[in-house]
């Protein structure tokens, strides 16, 4: 049932997404539109950034609405009874306050036996911190500091609207430079006679077609390297952002933690751990696609402080 939910709720977010995004570019009137000299590049880079960018920004609009939906994240009334919950909330808010946070962000748990944690939300005045139920009973009072510190950094740091911006420039990027080029190889191909019969019109536009979703692959393919360089960069920053709030020994520990549970579970295992996005050291060119660094060179990092 709760597969069943999260499929739904992943097709209704990107139907949402695809109306609202062809609704404005029809308002807008915009389009990747031919002329006798080839595009009219002004009109396809407004179309190609509303596409690009439209579906990461409505996407993180809703990411908090998302994440307790999909990861079923309970959040904790600031009045709870509960100790241990009490005790996270203060430690999130003590965290927060440090970090100059202008709004406490919501504190959340899940139900999950992995080790994991994570922040999101389109702003840092409407953030949420979730830890799972692995995390909060495997690990030391000490250790769940370190790893509350490094997402409250993320927040404060605005890792989450920095990724989507990012993330929205490659999409708009990719898009765009696929039409240009698809349009330059096809006309190479066919010729530059403008007037052709059914079949070879035909003809043309499938080998367009092809040849710009095959482009546009490639094209994110490669600004997905960029992406993960950036991301690898910010979880840095946000480990030196959690030895700042929490103590760098208690952020060393975290992550010292994390790396012994990854090391005891079997490698097939290793995929499902998300706890600070953990993941197996990628050598050649996976290296390059590695959202985060390997966890024994962000801890001599730390180390080195």
């Amino acid at each position: 049932m709760a597969l069943i939910k999260r499929v739904f709720l992943f097709l209704a977010v990107n139907l949402l997404v695809m109306f609202t995004l062809s609704l404005l570019i029809t308002v807008l009137g915009v389009g990747p539109r031919l002329t006798a000299h080839g595009y009219n590049y002004q009109s396809l880079m407004i179309f190609c950034l509303i596409w690009g960018m439209g579906g990461s920004f409505i996407s993180l609009l809703l990411s908090r609405f998302m994440a307790k939906q999909m990861m079923g994240v309970q959040v904790i009334d600031p009045q709870t009874r509960d100790p241990e919950l009490q005790h996270l909330l203060q430690m999130v808010h003590r965290l927060s306050r440090a970090a100059y946070l202008p709004v406490m962000p919501e504190v959340g748990i899940y139900d999950s036996p992995e080790m994991n944690a994570f922040a999101t939300g389109p702003t840092k005045s409407r953030a949420l911190v979730a830890v799972s139920t692995g995390l909060l009973n495997r690990m030391r009072v000490e250790e769940v500091e370190g790893v509350v510190g490094h997402e409250v950094s993320h927040i404060a740091n605005g890792d989450m609207v920095t990724m989507t911006l990012l993330q929205g420039i490659v999409n708009a990027f990719a898009m765009f430079l696929s039409y240009i080029v698809a349009l330059v190889i096809t006309q190479m191909i066919q010729g530059n006679q403008r007037s052709r019969e059914r079949e070879s019109s035909f003809q043309s536009s499938l080998i367009f077609s092809l040849t710009r979703n095959l482009l546009q692959f490639l094209f994110l393919i490669l600004g997905s390297i960029v992406i993960a360089a950036f991301s690898r960069y910010r979880e840095f920053r946000a480990d030196e952002g959690g030895a700042r709030l929490a103590g760098r020994h208690h952020m060393i520990q975290a992550l010292e933690a994390l790396r012994r549970n990854f090391e005891a579970v079997q490698p097939q295992e290793n995929q499902t751990i998300q706890a600070l996005q953990i993941s197996s050291k990628p050598t050649g060119l996976m290296a390059l696609f590695s959202s985060h660094p390997p966890l024994e060179e962000r801890i001599a990092r730390l180390q080195r402080m």
